[in-house]
Parts: structure tokens; sequence; C-alpha cells
């Protein structure tokens, strides 16, 4: 009984301190969310919610945001827009905000924060280094920041996650979140055999410019919390492991032959997932599971 209720205790203190650190304290409002009249775009019986709920999104956004340093144009508008060097935290509010409406909204919330990007895109425009213009709406540009994201969250699920998914699911999972690229002004792909061609497409633009050096100087090494360092480096490592061979190589992130971490990252991710979620799973069948 006393072992319990100490669980419960830090079950419940803990899985606020995450919430707030990932996400700050403007959650979304309970007439925000889906319901049964009105599931969003995406619904619970989605894929998008499975992956989404899952701690593994912690890997997966890191990985995303590593491969998206390789294009000098989505790069050069990161470096002279963004304001992740002064409040990195804050840009991870926000961008677990968009997820979490996009993803567990109903219609008008979605729809609200997907206008609200657009309009901040609208302002993200300049020249990169080598002198090409860039927009942040640009359907091209859009498109290569949507791919990264949906083949890094299923890749970081698929490796890391609670439970696995099957081919279908993981087709369906494209397809879902293609309706957030649509809405954005792309044209996704909507299943594997897309996104892979996509991302072999935009390969050839790629390149590791000074910006990029700099941004992912930053992504290895953050200023976090003391008390956090340990499992961000786990979660670094985690991500550039699951990063595809051309984009370690680009990056100059070598991972050691027959190196793992796999079985560290995915206590974390269930030790988190634990603590975050709302369902009354015992917890050492939520570490094993």
């Amino acid at each position: 009984m006393i072992v319990d209720e100490a669980l419960a205790v830090i079950r419940r203190q803990g899985g606020e301190a995450l919430r707030s650190a990932l996400a700050g304290d403007d959650r979304l409002g309970p007439e925000q969310l889906a319901t049964l009249d009105d599931p969003g775009l995406f619904g619970p019986a989605s894929v998008a919610w499975r992956v989404h709920g899952d701690a593994a999104m912690l890997i997966g956004g890191l990985r995303s945001l590593l491969i998206q340093t390789l294009h000098p144009l989505a790069m050069a508008g990161v470096s002279d827009h963004s304001d992740y060097r002064d409040d990195p935290w804050g840009r991870l509010h926000r961008t677990g905000r968009f997820i979490g409406a996009t993803t567990y909204g109903n219609t008008d919330t979605a729809e609200a924060w997907i206008e609200m990007v657009s309009r901040i895109h609208d302002r993200v425009v300049g020249t990169a280094p080598d002198g090409r213009r860039y927009e942040a709406n640009d359907p091209h540009l859009l498109n290569w920041v949507h791919c990264t994201e949906v083949d890094s969250f299923l890749t970081a699920f698929e490796r890391y996650g609670y439970g696995k998914l099957t081919d279908a699911e993981k087709d369906r999972y494209v397809s879902e979140m293609a309706e957030v690229g649509r809405r954005l002004g792309t044209t996704p792909p909507t299943n594997r055999a897309e996104l892979a061609a996509a991302l072999e497409m935009f390969r050839a633009e790629c390149e590791y410019g000074d910006q990029a050096k700099e941004t992912v100087r930053f992504l290895i090494r953050p200023p976090v919390p003391l008390q956090l360092r340990g499992p961000y480096g786990l979660i670094t490592v985690a991500a550039v492991s699951s990063l595809p061979s051309w984009a370690r190589s680009m990056l100059r992130l070598p991972v050691p032959p027959g190196f793992t971490v796999n079985p560290p990252a995915t206590v974390l991710t269930r030790a988190i997932g634990w603590l975050m979620s709302d369902r009354g799973a015992d917890l050492e069948d939520h570490l094993i599971g």
C-alpha cells in the first residue's frame, strides 16, 4: 500500500513536471479537445493518436530537427527567424502544442493552429548565405519539413515506442499525417513508398553548411538543467543512432559498429510514458510492455 501510494505521488508530480517542460503551462482546455461528435482530424482510433501519445516522440522530434538542418534553405529560415538560441524551451513548447492541437484537438482547434502557423510562416522570408531566396510557406520546403517529421516520428516509435505497428498501420500513419501537410499547403506523401521516394529526392538538395553546424552543436549540447542532462544525452544518442546512414555521414555523427542504445532508450521512453499516462498501468508492466 505504501509503495503504491509513493508511486502514485511520483507519477502525479513527475508527470506534471514533464508536461510543463514539454508543452509549457498553456495547454489545450477541455473545450478544445476532440470529442465523439467532433474527433478532430484523426480521432481516437487513428494511428496518429497512438504514435503521438508515445514518449518516443521525444527521440523522433530531435531526429527530425537534426535531419532538417541539412536543407540550406530551411536552415536559413531557422537561423534568421527562430529564437531557439535564446529560448529553446519556448520553441519546444510551441512545437509540442502544434502537434498536440492538430492530433488531439477538435476540428476548430486544429484548423486554428494550422492557420496560425501559416501566418507565422508568411513572415519567414529572406536570403540564404548562397544567395537563394527562401520562403517558409514554399510548398517544397513545407514538404521537406513534413517528410522528415513523419519519417522521424514513425522511426522512433518503431525503435523505442510501446508496441509495434503493422505495415498497413505504418502506411495509414503516413496517410493520416498527409492531412496536416495538405492543410499547410503542400502535397505530401500518402504511404511509406512515397515517403521514401520524397526523402531520396531531397537528398540531392542537402548540404552541411555553417548554419547547420551551429544548430547541430546547439541540439547536441543545449543549455538543459543539470538533472536533465543524463536523460537528454540518452535521447540524443538514440536520435543519432536512428538517423539514416547518409544523414549521419553528412552530419558527422558516427555510431560505432555494433553499438546499440535501444534497451536503455526504450526503458527511458517507457518510464516517461508511465509518468505522463493517465492510465493506471503497473510500472513493471509498462516498462516490460
